[in-house]
């Protein structure tokens, strides 16, 4: 992943010196528990503890050479142990280390998402909380449907994202399993007790049948998850891309002092942050299907797998985490305005009362598709008028000089249906059950 989307902290997971020291610490924990078994001398152990180590660039320069990557690393880790690096990785195979390795650094990263979930959230949380009484316009198909509050919105924003934290906790244990079994995954060459005693040092657990590599299913999901966490992110991106509109504008991403929007208009403020998030949803989530197809391996194992991993393990964890953690900022300082919210609300004349009008009629001896008729006939009046701009019939004028409403619906009723009071009665109740 390029450097302007890379957060240190996720990167250097996926660094060449991090793998390797992870590398190094899966073969020492393995050649120590040899040796207590007695199968290796205990000076082996205590040589590669004290002396393992690694050099980069010689790793890389002898797979240039020999074209494999884990045979590179054990020479070099050989050349600063010296004799007693025979016993290195006895019984062993690559996968051993590869997988055990993948393992690592998937948890090290899923720990990471999961922090920066719990930052969405609490930014989520406060916004909420901040603005659960600020009417707003809700809308079905970009169309004006009837009211509901800003932080209403937010809050099935915020139960989303405590889904996806669930989610990676759940997806985190389930790639948080280790193989050290052998060729083929017999543990013909390998002590069984070898793999529990590097899995307990880990904080992982041994894989239930690894064959010669960890079931791919486990990381398919890990990838599906985080998928799900991408179209989140698109989620809440599009809404406030959408709110920023200038036809809308009733919220926007904050725009510093010295930001410039355009090269050519002066004039524009972008909602440059959120098409980014919509951009990185799209990386994050091609990661999906290649690690769906990365199940399916020939016989005990391929390599077919590994490329992929080499290339979406990076792109899609340090996509996610710089994605969530600018989103978290987006939404903390958002710019939110109530008066412009009130102002789109009303300006459609009223029109936002129309089913709580049918539902009234239909309680007083109307029938449901009669009711339906009387209210759209007066809401399209209103709708025709208002879309010139200049229009300025309100669907309570027009329910007043409709002899059928006012037969069944006196001034008190119509007040009664004419207020948001019923729209924001239950809005603590929802916000509250998201939020808790």
């Amino acid at each position: 992943m390029i450097p302007r989307y890379s957060r240190p902290e996720m990167a250097n997971i996926f660094e060449q010196e991090n793998k390797f020291k992870i590398w190094l610490e899966v073969e020492t924990l393995a050649l120590e528990k040899m040796a207590e078994l007695g199968t290796v001398p205990e000076s082996a152990a205590i040589a590669l503890r004290e002396k393992g180590d690694f050099n980069v660039d010689r790793i890389n320069e002898i797979e240039a050479e020999i074209h494999h990557d884990v045979i590179a690393f054990l020479t070099s880790v050989g050349e600063y142990v010296g004799e007693d690096s025979r016993y290195v990785h006895q019984g062993m195979t690559s996968s051993d280390v590869i997988d055990t390795s993948f393992a690592v650094m998937l948890t090290q990263a899923a720990d990471l998402i999961i922090a920066d979930l719990e930052k969405v959230m609490a930014a989520l949380k406060k916004r909420s909380l901040e603005h659960k009484d600020t009417l707003c316009i809700g809308r079905s198909h970009g169309i004006h449907g009837e009211p509901t509050t800003f932080g209403m919105k937010l809050a099935g924003h915020y139960a989303a994202f405590k889904r996806a934290r669930d989610r990676m906790i759940n997806a985190k244990d389930e790639v948080s399993t280790i193989t050290i079994s052998g060729a083929v995954g017999t543990y013909a060459t390998a002590d069984m007790s070898i793999e529990a005693h590097v899995a307990e040092k880990l904080g992982l657990r041994p894989e239930t049948v690894a064959t010669q590599v960890i079931p791919r299913d486990r990381h398919a999901m890990f990838f599906a998850t985080l998928g799900v966490v991408a179209s989140s992110i698109e989620n809440i991106a599009v809404e406030i891309r959408h709110l920023q509109r200038t036809e809308v504008r009733e919220a926007e991403e904050f725009f510093s002092k010295n930001q410039k929007g355009s090269s050519a208009m002066p004039h524009k403020r972008n909602p440059i942050a959120s098409e980014n998030l919509t951009g990185q949803a799209r990386i994050i989530r091609s990661a999906v299907i290649p690690a769906l197809e990365n199940v399916a391996l020939w016989h005990e194992r391929d390599i077919s797998h590994s490329s992929v991993e080499r290339t979406i393990l990076p792109d899609a964890l340090i996509s996610a985490d710089y994605s969530l953690n600018r989103l978290a900022k987006v939404i903390d300082q958002l710019l939110v305005y109530p008066d412009r919210m009130r102002h789109n609300l009303e300006m459609t004349g009223g029109l936002v009362f129309s089913q709580r009008t049918m539902l009234a009629l239909t309680q007083n001896d109307i029938s449901r598709e009669d009711a339906y008729r009387i209210v759209q006939r007066n809401a399209m009046k209103v709708w025709e008028d208002r879309s010139t701009g200049k229009g300025t019939l309100t669907l309570r004028g027009m329910l007043e000089s409709d002899p059928q409403v006012t037969e069944k619906l006196d001034k008190d009723a119509l007040d009664a249906i004419f207020t948001y009071d019923a729209y924001t009665r239950n809005i603590d109740t929802i916000i509250k059950r998201a939020l808790d």
